[in-house]
């Protein structure tokens, strides 16, 4: 599977395919899509655009409350903001693949920490069985002001 960087022409597919899951990631506009990706640290998609993944580091103004959450508390990570996977594409190793790419990457900017959150009302548990397969472990909870999600912090050193 090959992953490359998201570009400006593939914004609009994956718009539709980001707002096809936002109960699970929250729906973004145009503008909010451009937005994240003008500050992300990583954003990579799969090259058939079934997956994509935007993060942000610890040097990127906070993106958010959940993003906010580890500025506060932590030196240096890589936040995963977004994985989605087309509905099609998943159960098949795609996002351990863009969570792959993503470690490749952290770590050639010296960065050994990876964290994320996870939904946990409305439940997420897929999501979470494959967090905590992957290595992470829960470091706190909150509810997003938002939208209402009560949402698990997680951390997993690499």
């Amino acid at each position: 599977m090959e992953i490359r960087n998201i570009t400006a022409a593939d914004m609009p597919a994956l718009l539709a395919l980001n707002n096809a899951e936002a109960e699970r990631v929250n729906a973004l506009t145009p503008a909010a899509l451009e937005g994240l990706l003008s500050h992300a640290f990583a954003a990579r998609m799969t090259t058939d655009g079934q997956a994509f993944l935007i993060a942000f580091d610890h040097a990127s103004p906070p993106q958010g409350p959940n993003h906010a959450w580890f500025t506060a508390r932590e030196s240096y990570f890589a936040y995963v903001d977004r994985v989605v996977v087309a509905p099609g594409a998943r159960g098949k190793g795609v996002a351990r693949a863009l969570y792959d790419d993503l470690t490749r990457i952290a770590k050639s900017e010296m960065t050994n920490l990876l964290v994320c959150e996870v939904n946990l009302d409305p439940p997420n548990p897929e999501s979470l069985a494959f967090h905590e397969k992957l290595g992470f472990t829960a470091c706190g909870e909150a509810v997003d002001r938002r939208n209402g999600k009560r949402v698990q912090y997680m951390r997993k050193p690499i």
